[in-house]
């Protein structure tokens, strides 16, 4: 699917980046507008608003019955009507780049909510980074925004709102689910009941007002009751439940325009990721030959992952955040902004179907901190099987370097602290993770690995994870992969153990995006080598992170044009 005259379009929009523009003249209407926008969002999307820290809408769900949902569409595509109308004339380089940054973020979510009708056919959309859903209540207990008293109303609130948004999700959904979405289902909602039941009176329990507790446990009460309701629905639709979960060629090459702004065909998108596979798999081959002479590559990368991190996966993720930190300042490689720092915990159990996330305060929160949450293994599991899905010490150590220093935590950051407040709240998944994955491999080039191979080894791992993701979510939505020849793949092209290749694949069939771990890297490489080319190469690597960082996290093709012109080119090279 062909968009050249919108990338046109887009290159004679944007030209210079945000930061520098914020004192040229503009419209006047158009800062007024996003105000309006933003609090309109909010409205419909109360839930999002208070994980951004707007905390007048504590306790509030989004209204999603079928009046519910056509109110947001409705909505979205009046908004989308409006900003268009805005003359590009009469708005500086910032305004016009808020303008495409809008148009993106409203075509990605009637994308996923209208074109693939996510709120029938998956449990997963309700809680979705790639939605403004935010149905876990986790912003009431990981922030102390304000006393225990008073999260605890806001809590009930939402306990009290939630079995009729769980109803809503109910009669939505349409039958037969896909089976995978239905373990998702199990993991969000049967977890959530357990989180809810066993985790949360413990956390308020401090709170003395015997009527504030009881208003609690009766809200509560009923929250764990529609939730394991919705659970045990579930539970009656496996026997019926399909394998009918790809997108298919044409709705997968709609999402990467509609959410990611990237143009090239399926076959250019294979053979893009394929060349990325074969480059890693090169350099672990080489990475093996110097760590472990005359063993295979699995054998290699199983060295690696039998060493397992001295005192468990969280000890020492706590001291590899503090390791990673003073590297990236000793080789000034990327501003520090502020001194917040990201707390290592046990992600809750209703958050478990990936092996580690982040938390993070939004940009109306201030001095709140953020978790780097990391999942123990599913006790259902073998002892062999658990033991295998914790991470060695070198893979651990990327996936810190992902998720907190300077993946995630240090983006978010910068983000907060963009002069829009269009650039703090509003995220592109590929901009998110591809700088995460990309911080990755950067950090080896600028000496993190100090010519340790098990280190080099530990990033190719998770750049083959991400590498795998890609051509599985290619795959498997346009070209009939099934989720057994995909948990294969990751066995045995990303040598992951069996418990965690079963989850990535899974994974893969509700969320098809994952593809942008990749896909987002590669754009931000490229964009480096054509950026520094004239600007002192590796000399020039701080200003780069800092100046693509400055942006929030539109599509990365939207930056690309800021920082480079209209004649930037396309994002992803062939």
């Amino acid at each position: 699917m062909k968009h050249r005259k919108s990338v046109t379009m887009l290159a004679g929009l944007i030209v210079i980046m945000m930061a520098a523009t914020g004192c040229q003249r503009g419209s006047a209407e158009w800062d007024q507008y996003v105000p309006s926008f933003i609090e309109g969002f909010f409205e419909l999307y109360p839930s999002y608003a208070a994980y951004q820290g707007r905390h007048e809408y504590d306790g509030r769900l989004p209204d999603w019955s079928a009046q519910g949902l056509a109110r947001q569409s409705a909505w979205l595509r009046e908004q989308q009507e409006r900003i268009n109308q805005f003359p590009a004339e009469g708005m500086n380089e910032q305004q016009r780049l808020e303008q495409e940054y809008l148009l993106a973020t409203i075509e990605g979510l009637l994308f996923w909510m209208d074109e693939v009708r996510g709120p029938y056919t998956n449990p997963f959309y309700y809680d979705a980074w790639f939605t403004p859903n935010a149905f876990s209540p986790l912003v009431y207990f990981t922030r102390e925004y304000a006393p225990l008293d008073e999260r605890l109303r806001a809590y009930t609130r939402y306990a009290r709102n939630l079995p009729l948004a769980v109803g809503q999700i109910r009669t939505n959904l349409r039958t037969p689910i896909p089976r995978t979405y239905i373990a998702v289902g199990h993991t969000t909602y049967g977890g959530l009941a357990d989180f809810l039941e066993s985790d949360v009176p413990s956390v308020f329990a401090g709170v003395e007002d015997d009527t504030l507790q009881a208003a609690f446990h009766q809200a509560n009460a009923g929250a764990v009751t529609a939730l394991r309701e919705l659970d045990a629905w579930l539970t009656a639709q496996e026997s019926e439940a399909s394998d009918d979960f790809a997108l298919g060629p044409e709705l997968f090459s709609r999402m990467l325009w509609a959410t990611e702004r990237v143009d090239v065909s399926l076959e250019d998108l294979e053979a893009i990721g394929r060349r990325d596979l074969e480059r890693n798999l090169a350099a672990l081959q080489e990475a093996c030959a110097e760590l472990a002479p005359g063993k295979s590559i699995p054998e290699c990368a199983a060295v690696v992952m039998d060493d397992k991190p001295e005192g468990g996966a969280l000890e020492a993720a706590r001291r590899q955040l503090t390791e990673l930190k003073q590297f990236l300042v000793e080789k000034d490689l990327v501003t520090v902004p502020g001194t917040e720092e990201a707390l290592v915990a046990e992600t809750p159990s209703f958050m478990r179907w990936n092996f580690a996330m982040i938390e993070i305060p939004g940009p109306y929160e201030e001095g709140m901190p953020s978790f780097y949450y990391i999942s123990p293994p599913d006790p259902s599991w073998s002892e062999e099987v658990q033991r295998a899905y914790v991470p060695g010490a070198a893979d651990l150590l990327f996936t810190s370097v992902h998720e907190v220093w300077p993946g995630h935590f240090l983006q978010y950051l910068h983000s907060n602290r963009v002069t829009s407040k269009v650039g703090q709240i509003f995220s592109s998944y590929a901009f998110g993770e591809g700088w995460a994955h990309y911080s990755e491999e950067m950090l080896c080039e600028a000496g993190l690995d100090d010519g340790d191979p098990a280190v080099q080894v530990g990033q190719l791992l998770n750049a083959l994870l991400r590498n795998v993701r890609y051509l599985c979510a290619i795959g498997m939505h346009t070209q009939g992969m099934t989720v057994e020849e995909s948990e294969k793949m990751f066995r045995e092209v990303a040598f992951l153990a069996p418990g965690n290749a079963r989850q990535q694949a899974a994974r893969g069939t509700f969320d098809p995006g994952y593809l942008n771990y990749t896909m987002g890297k590669l754009m931000v490489r490229q964009l480096r080598a054509d950026w520094t080319a004239d600007r002192g190469g590796r000399a020039a690597w701080k200003e780069f992170h800092d100046r693509f960082l400055s942006y929030g996290s539109p599509p990365i093709p939207l930056v690309r044009t800021a920082m480079l012109g209209p004649e930037a080119g396309p994002a992803l090279a062939k």
